[in-house]
């Protein structure tokens, strides 16, 4: 298998949504970037979205013209699976999020790459001994879940399929560290992961609260906005249980619980919107109502306090 200090060049399959994000991350560190899209427009609205980012990397002291320039110069757009493996060392991709999808451009890249080349895939939940299931090397295959926005969030889930050589997981977890993420390791895989399966629990009581008409989607988002939301960045929930007494929490547990929200199937709340067309802010109404003025003054708002936060990473900040 490639060593860590063998990795000089990245295979970047996808430039949508995820794609243009990890290909700053890696070119960022000196990495030769080879970035995969379908077609020359999507190539090109990709790196419009790539320069957008480092505009604003400058803007907030985070790089200088000179260093943007030199990233720049690392990111190579190709519009096929052949140019993409040139010389590559790693793979990370980030194409449609479908077994099937991934299963078909991995069988194609498969046939320009060496068995040592590490295989690492960008999914946010599916199985990966699934996805790997029709590879000629499963070992090498490995899940990396960079979180959404990639170049500010710093976590990254490293996730082992049932095949997966111990070897990968430790190369890929290294890889990450040194391309400045958090990186998490999971003992085995699971649907979600960690991230999405505490995500998506938090989900269900906030809709659920909503459904069972406790309190409007505004007094749920505020709640988790000024209490845990400020407080689960400095300790998680197991580290906040600890510090706060688990006999509290014990005995808080054992009548909360019951009242739950605990159904299997996907919220009802969600449902009759998604059936109404109303998906949120990409369709201008969901839970809220969207005018592109609060969307945009939103994302600024989200995008700055996550920069801050990644300053206070990148200053050595430990909590």
């Amino acid at each position: 298998m490639k060593q860590l200090n063998e990795i000089k060049t990245i295979c970047n399959l996808g430039c949508g949504t995820m794609g243009f994000g990890t290909a700053i991350i890696f070119a960022k560190c000196g990495y030769d970037v080879n970035m995969f899209g379908r077609k020359p427009a999507s190539i090109e609205r990709a790196m419009n979205n790539i320069n957008l980012t480092l505009k604003s990397y400058v803007e907030n002291d985070m790089l200088t013209e000179d260093q943007v320039k030199e990233l720049l110069s690392h990111i190579h757009g190709v519009t096929t699976l052949k140019d993409a493996a040139n010389n590559a060392d790693f793979v990370i991709e980030s194409v449609a999020e479908a077994v099937d999808i991934k299963q078909s451009v991995y069988k194609e890249i498969e046939e320009y790459l060496g068995s040592d080349i590490i295989l690492a895939t960008d999914s946010s939940g599916l199985s990966p001994t699934e996805v790997a299931s029709t590879f000629k090397y499963p070992e090498r295959f490995v899940v990396a879940h960079f979180w959404n926005p990639p170049h500010l969030i710093p976590l990254v889930e490293v996730v082992p399929g049932a095949k997966t050589s111990p070897e990968v997981v430790d190369i890929t977890w290294k890889l990450m560290e040194k391309i400045g993420k958090k990186p998490v390791s999971l003992l085995k895989e699971a649907p979600g992961f960690i991230g999405n399966r505490l995500q998506f629990a938090l989900l269900r009581e906030a809709l659920y609260c909503v459904q069972e008409g406790i309190a409007t989607p505004e007094a749920v988002d505020t709640v988790v906005k000024y209490s845990i939301g400020r407080r689960l960045g400095v300790t998680g929930p197991i580290e906040t249980a600890d510090l706060g007494g688990l006999d509290i929490f014990y005995n808080i547990s054992s009548y909360l619980n019951a009242d739950l929200a605990d159904n299997k199937g996907a919220s009802d709340v969600m449902k009759k919107l998604v059936d109404q067309g109303k998906l949120g802010a990409k369709t201008g109404t969901g839970l809220y109502n969207w005018n592109p003025d609060e969307l945009a003054k939103i994302k600024r708002v989200r995008e700055d306090i996550l920069i801050e936060w990644l300053k206070k990473d990148e200053s050595g900040q430990k909590f």
